[in-house]
């Protein structure tokens, strides 16, 4: 996918939402992501907000950021796609995000209307995306440090649960906190590459779908 590059060096507030409107038309719209819902939310949300002073100008730019701590703010193209996989969901809906890094993609959920549990291992990343979800009011209703591995079992079950880390194979634990007709959709490590794969369970049955090849931070 040949990236698009949307880099301003000393933005003020009007370029910053220049850029997020390009972002948007040309990044997502641009690329087939057709959820209203999410289409609305990256519009709305502030996503330079979510990283350091120095990094506004490249924050709506076609590709993933480093947010310290070994962590990324993911590409806002993939961002959009995992946000679009639950857009049949009601609004209400209850979504298990499994590390909430910088906050971002917790921001796109709350903004499309679901009930969000998020999970994040770095205790940094905890109180700066606490911080900055508050001040845009779109905290979830929980942002809690923990290993995400185990899921938030004292809430489930999820109707959604999204994950922006990688591990070799989808953890039980998640499976087992997904409601009767849940989605599910998260990086996986494959034989050559990642995948991010889509899981739906209705009742007993458990079906998987590729969607694309990806690269992701392990999950740890």
């Amino acid at each position: 996918m040949r990236r698009r590059r949307n880099v301003h060096k000393n933005p003020d507030d009007s370029d910053l939402e220049s850029l997020r409107g390009k972002m948007v038309h040309d990044q997502i719209i641009g690329r087939q992501i057709a959820c209203q819902r999410t289409i609305s939310a990256m519009m709305e949300i502030p996503r330079h907000e979510f990283l350091p002073e120095e990094m506004k100008g490249v924050a709506y730019d076609d590709c993933p950021q480093t947010i310290g701590y070994g962590q990324t703010i993911s590409q806002p193209y993939m961002v959009a796609l995992m946000s679009s996989q639950f857009q049949n969901l009601p609004k209400g809906s209850k979504i298990l995000e499994v590390g909430s890094g910088c906050g971002y993609q917790t921001a796109v959920l709350v903004a499309m209307g679901f009930e969000v549990y998020s999970i994040e291992i770095v205790p940094e990343l905890v109180k700066m995306s606490t911080r900055t979800l508050d001040n845009l009011g779109l905290s979830p209703r929980s942002l809690t440090l923990g290993d995400g591995k185990f899921g938030n079992p004292g809430e489930a079950p999820f109707d959604g649960i999204i994950a922006a880390a990688c591990g070799d194979s989808i953890p039980d634990s998640w499976i087992e906190q997904m409601s009767e007709h849940a989605i599910l959709v998260a990086p996986v490590e494959g034989e050559r590459h990642q995948m991010l794969i889509r899981i739906e369970r209705n009742g007993d049955i458990i079906s998987r779908k590729d969607i694309c090849g990806v690269r992701f931070v392990r999950l740890v």
